[in-house]
């Protein structure tokens, strides 16, 4: 029997889910053995934090109707930049790693970027919705793209999380260019977005090492190299059929975030070439499937959320896999569906319902 283009979809959101778990368990057990984390501690809270209440906002989201979820996108826009902003308030936001990135709300620890990520792309595609033609007005089009993505931006890069800020932008910057915005307000972001660049590396030396790491990352490899020297022997560990699940060695004492950027390592330790092969066709799969849903929705919002949403998700996706093999520079970007981290998941299985949604009330020539 064929399968429809949503229940396509939903496979792979499926695997992607139940095996991203799988994953996620056997990655937890380094932490277990050289940190003495909880493993049930850890499961628990991915679980109750992220998985339960993603899986609930999922199937909430794709049986609402698309009205109720245009409406709810303002107030959802302000309340993510909100929070974003409390990280900055002294003893509300928490500062770890150099960044204040995250909010202690009693015993639950959210990321509000995360939050943040879903909610600029989803105010961009009720703007260029409703803008249209106007779009390539400099006025009614560069203007309100530049608020709607700046302000979030500069919250983002004052916390600082580059990272994030580049996933957005790119996605946003791929919206824009889709709606039909002219090259000279393209040639303008572009500009400006090079004396932003240029301003954060010269303001923040980090950011130049990362790359120098990049390049040659065997320069100090018990330093700014360790992470994805540890990577690179980890997966070269799993040859082609791997170590086997939960057989990673990498993962106890050596590998850094075994289960946050790094899962991807451990991964590819247990399951080999032919597993993280599988796992990239996956993310492919994921984003082929997302863009065809895109291509026909039934109103431009939903081909623009759909399009914007699918690519947040795959672009976090091989930009995590991308450095862990070591021909991007690290980001610290979690895999989604995999990574530790609740309040990911719950804004990647949200941001998927929204997909589904699209998917639901698209136009009746089957994908």
């Amino acid at each position: 029997m064929k399968l429809s283009g949503d229940r396509v979809f939903a496979l792979i959101v499926a695997i992607l889910v139940v095996g991203g778990a799988a994953i996620f368990l056997s990655a937890a057990l380094g932490l277990l053995a050289r940190e003495g984390s909880s493993i049930g501690r850890l499961a628990i809270t991915q679980l109750v934090l992220g998985l339960i209440p993603g899986v609930m906002a999922l199937i909430a989201i794709r049986f609402s109707p698309p009205e109720w979820i245009m409406k709810a996108v303002i107030p959802f826009y302000l309340f993510a930049l909100v929070l974003t902003a409390v990280v900055f308030i002294p003893g509300v936001g928490v500062h770890a790693g150099g960044a204040t990135r995250w909010i202690d709300i009693g015993p639950v620890t959210v990321q509000p970027a995360e939050f943040l990520k879903p909610a600029v792309i989803l105010m961009l595609a009720l703007f260029l919705a409703q803008a249209k033609d106007k779009i390539k007005d400099f006025k009614h089009g560069l203007i309100p793209f530049g608020l709607i993505v700046g302000v979030p931006s500069l919250l983002l890069l004052a916390q600082p999380n580059t990272s994030t800020t580049m996933i957005i932008g790119l996605s946003a910057a791929a919206l824009y260019f889709l709606a039909g915005a002219k090259m000279r307000d393209f040639a303008i972001l572009a500009i400006m977005t090079i004396v932003v660049l240029g301003a954060l590396v010269a303001t923040r030396p980090y950011l130049m090492s990362r790359v120098a790491t990049f390049i040659h990352p065997e320069n100090d490899g018990l330093g700014s190299g360790y992470q994805i020297q540890q990577s690179l022997i980890a997966l070269g560990s799993g040859q082609l059929l791997g170590r086997g699940f939960g057989q990673s060695a990498q993962k106890y004492n050596y590998l850094p975030e075994p289960v946050g950027d790094s899962v991807f390592a451990v991964y590819g330790e247990e399951f080999g070439f032919i597993g993280t092969v599988f796992l990239v066709l996956l993310f492919l799969a994921f984003a082929t499937r997302g863009f065809a849903i895109a291509a026909q929705a039934g109103t431009a919002f939903g081909a623009y959320a759909a399009t914007g949403l699918t690519l947040l998700i795959t672009l976090s996706a091989f930009m995590n896999i991308g450095a862990m093999l070591g021909i991007m520079p690290l980001t610290g970007l979690p895999l989604p569906f995999v990574s530790h981290g609740g309040t990911a998941l719950l804004a990647t299985l949200a941001s998927v319902g929204i997909i589904f949604n699209v998917a639901a009330h698209r136009t009746k020539r089957k994908i």
